[in-house]
């Protein structure tokens, strides 16, 4: 099979200098607080695998490096020139993975087709703002997951730890609501049904509460779609995660310290 390739082919040295320079910089200025990973630590928040960091703009980025945010403990760089800032702001790229070359295993377009269609993903799970609410959002998963992280998750979802399963609630006047719990404390729930709608729902008034024996993410995907198949799906995935930043950024506006 020949592989599909998300970005073009670079040569193993091309590394762009202001990278390199942005490396040395992270190092010295933000890697004491964020971690060179830019994994964060005590003292700082990961910026290099967190999704509210990964949807903003390089032009945002820059503006927190420059200004910092007030009432936290990112401090303003205005010793840095813009050319510096520049540099950061290309290796937290390469940090989160953005820079990277992914090889795709299959054909994205057919894995779209499959998402949306045959494999039933579109149903819970969401890709750049379409398909459903009751899963996880989908969009950055493959940014920071590897293929064969991707295949595990899909052929074997038990080896993810625990699984997301939807409720029935019955009230005492005989209403049934079936969803996901989204929240809970001693007094209430808050419930998401499969179209999205979310409801509120006081405990004082629930009679009983059945959870389904089944998970909400299918088990037998390893049967249900054949190799190529998964192939395509994983591509997708990938693509996907490379190619929404643009619709991302619009939704990001403001930085989650």
């Amino acid at each position: 099979m020949v592989a599909w390739s998300q970005t073009a082919p670079q040569h193993a040295n091309s590394k762009p200098a202001s990278a390199i320079r942005g490396k040395q910089i992270f190092s010295s200025a933000c890697a004491q607080c964020h971690g060179l990973d830019g994994r964060g630590s005590e003292r700082a928040p990961d910026i290099a695998d967190r999704p509210t960091v990964q949807r903003l703009s390089d032009s945002q980025i820059f503006q927190i490096i420059q200004n910092g945010v007030p009432g936290t403990g990112m401090p303003a760089f205005h010793s840095f020139d813009s050319s510096q800032i520049h540099a950061i702001v290309a290796h937290l790229r390469t940090l989160q993975g953005k820079n990277k070359t992914a090889a795709l295993p299959g054909n994205p377009e057919q894995g779209k087709i499959l998402f949306f269609g045959k494999a039933g993903c579109s149903q819970c799970h969401m890709v750049a703002g379409d398909g459903g609410f009751i899963a996880a959002d989908l969009s950055e998963y493959a940014r920071i997951h590897e293929a064969d992280q991707i295949r595990n998750a899909i052929v074997d979802p038990a080896s993810n730890g625990q699984q997301a399963r939807l409720v029935t609630v019955t009230l005492h006047n005989g209403e049934k609501y079936a969803g996901r719990v989204r929240d809970e404390d001693n007094f209430s729930m808050q419930l998401q049904s499969l179209d999205g709608s979310f409801f509120f729902l006081s405990k004082s008034e629930i009679d009983k509460l059945q959870t389904d024996s089944q998970p909400l993410m299918p088990s037998d995907y390893g049967i249900r779609l054949n190799t190529r198949e998964l192939n395509d799906v994983i591509s997708f995935l990938i693509r996907a995660a490379g190619g929404t930043d643009a619709a991302a950024q619009k939704k990001a506006n403001e930085f989650e310290y």
